[in-house]
């Protein structure tokens, strides 16, 4: 229990989670991203700031961009696809299932509200988005969505999100002493990627405040 708890305290560590990158190489690397995208109990993992730390080796010469690109490409898809095939088996029960430490039935009403605004877009959409991108693909097998339909939003939104992603870090890491500010730079990609959550909390309690005021 003590070493899963170190193991998830270093994934929120920017400097322990570039020892960790660095040690573990790939299969850590595509492990994380397999987790996320393909189970439900992958939410917390912190995706983006993972990708980008990468990135950052890759552009110190510790790891390669290309191989990067392409092994988490692999590892998003096959994740996505994953999360797929269970929501297409569980089906509409996935939404009654009790909230305990591992699940909250929050993150799946969250995934849905995406596909009812942005529909199939959302599995691409939702790559960028913490939480999201794990429940998404659920969502979408338990609306029985058409694979051949879902797989081509699935492999362009993965390769986009990993390669995004990847690639920044990869730049930045070629900048001298850009090191010194890892911290800010993985801050700085943690707000980013929850910021459209925060924005659409911020409207929907803005629109709640709006009828709350009609009604009165």
């Amino acid at each position: 229990m003590e070493t899963l708890l170190d193991f998830l305290k270093a994934l929120y560590d920017p400097e322990k989670l570039k020892g960790l990158v660095a040690a573990g190489g790939y299969p850590v690397l595509g492990g994380i991203v397999f987790a996320e995208t393909g189970l439900m109990v992958g939410f917390f993992l912190p995706g983006d700031s993972l990708l980008v730390t990468a990135g950052i080796l890759a552009g110190q010469g510790i790891l390669d961009p290309w191989a990067l690109c392409g092994l988490l490409s692999a590892a998003a898809v096959l994740g996505d696809n994953t999360g797929y095939w269970i929501g297409r088996k569980t089906g509409p029960a996935v939404f009654r299932r009790p909230k305990s430490l591992l699940f909250n039935p929050a993150h799946v009403e969250r995934a849905h509200a995406f596909y009812e605004k942005y529909g199939g877009k959302t599995v691409v959409l939702a790559r960028f988005v913490p939480v999201v991108r794990t429940f998404a693909p659920v969502v979408a097998g338990v609306g029985k969505m058409r694979w051949s339909r879902y797989i081509l939003f699935s492999v362009g939104g993965g390769v986009l999100w990993i390669c995004s992603m990847t690639l920044t870090g990869y730049f930045l890491g070629t900048l001298s002493g850009v090191t010194r500010y890892l911290h800010v730079i993985i801050l700085t990609v943690i707000f980013l990627s929850i910021l459209p959550a925060i924005i659409e909390v911020a409207r929907v309690r803005r629109r709640r405040r709006r009828g709350g005021l009609k009604m009165g």
